[in-house]
């Protein structure tokens, strides 16, 4: 935490809003949408709940699988409290009274092309519905503005993404042609909302099961997220101020 709060508090200016809609104790699921090339929201996420949050919540993130096979950043994953992208680790974590956050769109959200900048992916099939429903804990819809030009992709490596097995390999205004220097992210400004909580205590056990409800509820997550994205869009008057 301490590495990234320069990163948050000086570099990227992060404005959190709507941190009351986190209950103070007991378990959650926060489901943001994904951006930016390289997962930095995540990281930026988890230090707006913790530093802004009443009761210094931590906030565990599912992570992919390919986070745990990378060395070093594999063991950075695991020192914030990543844990692996699965049913059985995030209803462990609700059960236990934690805060757990969720990106569905994955690779299509942080890899897609800049040109679809703040459009949402696909969200999966739901599977971070069927959790919350199992576990009755509240779905947090987030949105993150400021994530997706750190790194405009405005191009992929498909073949040396196949050779490094990544799932893109991204091409940026400054990355790889300035080496290193590439690799350094915009200066963007951010805001993180998270928005009121959709509770899911009121639906019988065997709701879980049910894929329409599944679907309903992804979708209204999903739309919550997007309608919250395009008006702070609306609001913002410049990406770097």
């Amino acid at each position: 935490m301490s590495l990234l709060r320069p990163m948050y508090e000086k570099y990227f200016r992060v404005e959190v809003k709507g941190i009351e809609n986190i209950p103070a104790e007991g378990g959650a699921l926060i489901v943001a949408n994904h951006s930016g090339t390289v997962p930095v929201d995540g990281l930026m996420m988890q230090v707006a709940v913790h530093d802004h949050h009443p009761a210094d919540r931590h906030l565990r993130l599912l992570a992919a699988d390919l986070v745990f096979m990378l060395p070093v950043v594999n063991e950075l994953a695991r020192k914030l409290g990543h844990t692996l992208a699965c049913a059985e680790d995030a209803e462990r974590l609700l059960a236990q009274g934690e805060l757990v956050g969720v990106m569905p769109e994955g690779f299509k959200g942080i890899g897609k092309p800049f040109s679809e900048r703040y459009k949402l992916q696909r969200f999966g099939r739901g599977g971070f519905v069927s959790t919350a429903l199992r576990q009755r804990a509240p779905i947090i819809p987030c949105s993150i503005v400021g994530a997706e030009e750190i790194y405009p992709m405005i191009g992929n490596a498909k073949t040396l993404a196949r050779v490094l097995g990544f799932p893109y390999f991204p091409l940026t205004p400054t990355f790889p042609w300035l080496g290193p220097l590439g690799a350094i992210p915009l200066p963007t400004k951010w805001t993180i909302q998270f928005g009121e909580p959709i509770p899911t205590d009121g639906y019988p056990v065997e709701a879980a099961e049910d894929p329409m409800l599944m679907f309903n509820l992804t979708d209204q997550v999903r739309e919550q997220i997007q309608h919250t994205l395009y008006k702070l869009l609306v609001q913002r008057r410049s990406v770097f101020f």
